[in-house]
């Protein structure tokens, strides 16, 4: 069993998390708290494998904490700001939850969270649909990350976030964040398989789900089109009408 602690100074989002936790045969919740010291001294008693640790807190930061924690349990972030990703990704966290959580992109952390933790034991995380098997299944890219070069395949890639001075690669199982700009990564998609859409955002095309108006749907996540892009986007579209 994994040993998780949840810090958080709403009521509510401990709730949550300790509900989720509780659907999770590899997980035990030892503590839910507010108290970020409380939190702390827990973790540097090596009582706990996992924090779910919201970045915004009165006392003491989600970042300083992890400062000070310094490496004695594993954590993955929980916040409503994604300003903070970059630097919490700096500290090695698992993951970074954005909130509100959904408990299907919950699951798919706490299963990499196993997968680092127990490695032994972790069953790999299932796609959110089938892989597709076209001419490019097997092709890939390489991206720079704070601690790595990790490879990422390009069937895996839901859509392309660029934020001010990094992006985001959106994947089933997890969100890459690599220092890059958007054009760079736009001109290293396939054409036939990426489009852009927006200023921020690069899509697959075989990962949309619907399209309302000037807005796409890719899982529980709203892309717009921006006004610069739309002739293009929707002429791929009307050619895969039938």
């Amino acid at each position: 069993m994994i040993r998780c602690l949840v810090v958080d100074d709403e009521p509510l989002a401990l709730n949550i998390l300790e509900d989720y936790i509780s659907k999770m045969p590899f997980l035990q919740l030892i503590k839910a708290t507010t108290n970020p010291i409380e939190a702390l001294t827990l973790v540097q008693q090596g009582d706990i494998d996992l924090v779910f640790l919201d970045v915004q807190m009165p006392e003491l930061t989600g970042i300083q904490f992890l400062r000070i924690a310094n490496g004695k349990a594993k954590v993955i972030l929980t916040t409503a700001y994604p300003q903070y990703a970059l630097e919490g990704y700096e500290l090695d966290v698992v993951d970074y939850l954005l909130k509100p959580i959904a408990f299907d992109r919950f699951f798919k952390s706490a299963q990499k969270a196993q997968g680092i933790i127990q490695p032994a034991t972790a069953k790999p995380v299932a796609s959110a649909e089938p892989v597709q098997k076209d001419d490019f299944s097997n092709d890939f890219i390489f991206v720079k990350t704070e601690h790595k070069i990790q490879k990422v395949y390009l069937h895996d890639i839901l859509f392309i976030e660029g934020l001010k001075d990094y992006i985001s690669i959106f994947t089933p199982a997890e969100r890459i964040i690599t220092l890059q700009n958007m054009k760079k990564m736009e001109d290293a998609l396939p054409e036939k398989h990426f489009i852009r859409v927006h200023k921020s955002y690069i899509v697959s095309i075989n990962k949309i789900d619907s399209i309302e108006r000037s807005r796409i749907f890719i899982g529980d996540k709203i892309i717009p089109v921006g006004d610069t892009y739309r002739e293009d986007f929707f002429k791929i579209v009307d050619g895969k009408n039938i």
